[in-house]
């Protein structure tokens, strides 16, 4: 919730729909702007993500979006998922990474509560899409994967 605060104007984030079923948080989010995705239809998401690319084109809207799809308590990155990519190739538009240090060492997954902690957040360079199509997405999402996972490794003091 405190990423709403601090994120560039004309920005919006894409989350999965069930998060708008989670009480007091999914109506916060919800009011927030957040565009929900429904992961279980393909054809939805696709036609949301291509209807996003028109806005980010004709009303230069920034789109957040967390390409593991869902939390993960292991201090690694889980696959990512296209969608993020195939928007930034279809709107033409570059992607920025942002990674935040692993939260492992004080979170109880198991109680589902957060102890003191900090965390670490790096805005790496930007990554071009201009003039990359659909067979280049594997190879962006790849790449971006590679050096948001070596990011984070280095900010949360793990070996890579």
């Amino acid at each position: 919730l405190g990423l709403m605060e601090v994120l560039p104007d004309d920005c919006v984030q894409v989350g999965k729909k069930e998060l708008m079923y989670t009480g007091t948080v999914g109506l916060i989010i919800y009011l927030g702007g957040v565009i929900f995705i429904n992961r279980k239809s393909t054809n939805s998401a696709k036609m949301v993500m291509a209807e996003v690319a028109k806005t980010m084109a004709a009303d230069n809207v920034k789109v957040w979006v967390y390409p593991e799809g869902t939390r993960n308590c292991t201090g690694d990155l889980l696959p990512f998922k296209k969608g993020a990519f195939h928007l930034a190739v279809q709107a033409q538009v570059p992607v920025i990474p942002v990674v935040y240090s692993s939260f492992t060492t004080f979170y109880n997954p198991k109680k589902n509560l957060f102890t003191s902690g900090k965390i670490k957040v790096e805005v790496l360079p930007p990554i071009e899409t201009k003039g990359l199509t659909s067979d280049d997405v594997s190879d962006l999402t790849d790449r971006c994967f590679r050096t948001m996972r070596e990011t984070l490794f280095r900010l949360s003091g793990h070996p890579s």
